[in-house]
């Protein structure tokens, strides 16, 4: 029987889409920014992996005129926090006048402790450019970039942006995406029911999600701005999930955290019928199988290995049979 790790068989396996936590978590106030990293710390020992992310913001994190002293700030915190902390920092556009500041004070003395760069507001491949050459210039050149599409334009440009190796994630900005439309979207279309019914919303999640899966990329879920409500927060989640492709979304709360988990992780059924599938291949040594009437091969053995590592990826328990396959991956498993 071949003993092979699924990841080594399953050769053409999405290498991206589950890479990431499910969650991206937001904070820019230093309270919070201090509760957020500890927060981290506690669900990863309740879950016993990473879950989600935590991003210092300076873009709306930092107040006028005190955009130095926040850099300053977030860089601090990036090198106190914990050496398994997954953290990563937003900036000013490449535009604004601290974009530059930002970047050589963060990732230069914090660099080596960032998961990841989130540049805002980013409307051409030149942006994403522009924004290598400073983070490369800082001496941060391993880092990757996050970015945020924001406007018609840079849902236009979707793909070229995507397919830059530097580029790991693309998020949307939809309330800068609405107001980019100068009134000719309604201001429902920024809440919950809103976003997932009108059009052009509903176009440009769809263009940036097809984009990160043309390229191997992560495709991140905007705000739901709507923090109290956990009910509609899930089910914005589970439609990003299982209606648009989404396989990250962003928390503005910490309330917020729990209900993306659990809309991004795979049910219980699901689960085992991924490891009942992947047992059978292992039996058969990776062959094609019949399980329960339906024919199963390597496609297949790639859609259920994917299932278990969005199980991973979202703290959900795994059957022992395939536990195993667990033990040495981080909290971005290589699917190939």
């Amino acid at each position: 029987m071949n003993a092979a790790h699924p990841r080594d068989v399953l050769l053409g396996a999405q290498a991206s889409a589950w890479a990431l936590p499910v969650c991206d978590h937001y904070s820019g106030v230093e309270a919070r920014m201090h509760k957020s990293l500890q927060l981290q710390s506690e669900l990863t020992a309740e879950f016993g992996t990473c879950v989600f992310d935590v991003t210092l913001d300076c873009e709306d994190g930092a107040p006028v005129g005190g955009e130095t002293e926040h850099a300053a700030l977030v860089t601090e915190l990036i090198l106190g926090a914990a050496a398994d902390a997954r953290v990563a920092v937003r900036v000013h556009p490449v535009d604004h006048p601290s974009f530059d500041a930002d970047v050589s004070e963060i990732a230069g003395r914090a660099g080596h402790r960032l998961r990841h760069l989130m540049v805002p507001k980013v409307e051409s491949l030149a942006d994403v450019l522009r924004a290598i050459k400073a983070v490369d210039a800082a001496g941060a050149s391993a880092l990757p970039l996050h970015v945020l599409i924001e406007s018609p334009a840079a849902v236009h440009r979707a793909f070229d942006i995507a397919a830059h190796p530097r580029v790991q994630s693309l998020s949307f900005g939809l309330m800068d995406f609405v107001s980019a439309h100068g009134g000719a979207i309604p201001a429902d279309a920024m809440g919950v029911a809103g976003q997932f019914s009108h059009p052009l919303v509903q176009r440009a999640k769809l263009a940036i999600a097809s984009a990160c899966h043309a390229h191997g990329k992560v495709p991140s879920h905007n705000v739901v701005t709507e923090f109290r409500n956990t009910d509609a927060l899930q089910i914005a989640a589970r439609r990003a999930a299982r209606e648009l492709g989404y396989t990250r979304m962003w928390s503005i709360h910490p309330d917020q955290i729990r209900p993306i988990l659990a809309a991004f992780a795979p049910s219980d059924g699901e689960v085992q019928q991924a490891a009942a599938v992947l047992g059978c291949a292992v039996a058969a040594d990776w062959a094609p199988v019949s399980v329960e009437g339906r024919l199963h091969d390597r496609a297949s053995y790639r859609f259920y290995w994917q299932v278990l590592v969005r199980a991973h990826q979202t703290g959900h328990a795994l059957p022992d049979t395939v536990a195993h396959w667990f033990q040495s991956l981080t909290a971005e498993p290589a699917l190939h």
